[in-house]
């Protein structure tokens, strides 16, 4: 299946306020979720909430960080990047900077920050952190929780090719524009589970990271 979201509008976009509905409705309290295989994070889909629930059962949690770093630049953008090939998770995917929780990490957000300048050199000087999004579950049993955050343009880049091929921006208009927002399908034991997709140019945005994409829009513009 490959069809477009029809039940929203497309919203007015703006640097300011973008930032202005993220400062006022997100925070840094941390879901007990993220620890805990007893708490399903709800992805509003009843396959892929079922699959989750699989998932917790059989894989133990792995709590993990990502940082949606949304470029304060005339037309803001937000920075994603490629995963290299030979990674044994999301080998090529498009992702947010990020990655496991160590146990060395202060906070989620110290994760986020810190997976962002080693995988692509991203200086915490640049980045004013805004808040946590939802709690988003995968298949592979990570719970992620992601920052959004301000950057401050002039940053330099240095990609750390064991762990990223690339990295890029694409315009938060289009990641927040619901006409970009696809559903796509596939079977998992016996159950449809639905997935999000957002192909930009040569660029294939979809599962985890468009899921979260979704969950910001919803979080910034629906609420």
């Amino acid at each position: 299946m490959n069809k477009p979201i029809l039940r929203d509008e497309p919203v007015a976009l703006g640097a300011a306020d973008f930032f202005a509905r993220s400062k006022a409705t997100l925070g840094f309290d941390v879901p007990p979720g993220l620890y805990d295989p007893n708490i399903i994070p709800a992805s509003g889909d009843p396959g892929t909430d079922k699959m989750l629930e699989i998932v917790a059962r059989e894989q133990p949690v792995r709590p993990a960080a990502v940082l949606i770093a949304v470029v304060d630049r005339p037309e803001p953008t937000i920075l994603l990047t490629q995963r290299s090939a030979h990674l044994n998770d999301h080998a090529g995917q498009i992702a947010f900077p990020g990655g496991k929780i160590d146990a060395t990490d202060s906070s989620p957000l110290d994760a986020a920050l810190r997976e962002a300048e080693e995988e692509v050199g991203l200086s915490r000087d640049f980045v004013e952190p805004i808040g946590y999004l939802d709690l988003y579950g995968t298949a592979f049993g990570f719970r992620i929780l992601p920052t959004v955050a301000k950057v401050r343009p002039g940053f330099q880049l240095t990609i750390n090719h064991s762990e990223v091929d690339d990295a890029f921006e694409v315009p938060l208009s289009f990641l927040m524009n619901p006409v970009n927002h696809q559903v796509h399908s596939k079977e998992f034991r016996g159950m449809e589970r639905f997935y999000y997709a957002m192909p930009f140019a040569e660029r294939y945005i979809w599962g985890a990271t468009a899921g979260m994409l979704r969950v910001l829009y919803e979080r910034i513009y629906s609420s």
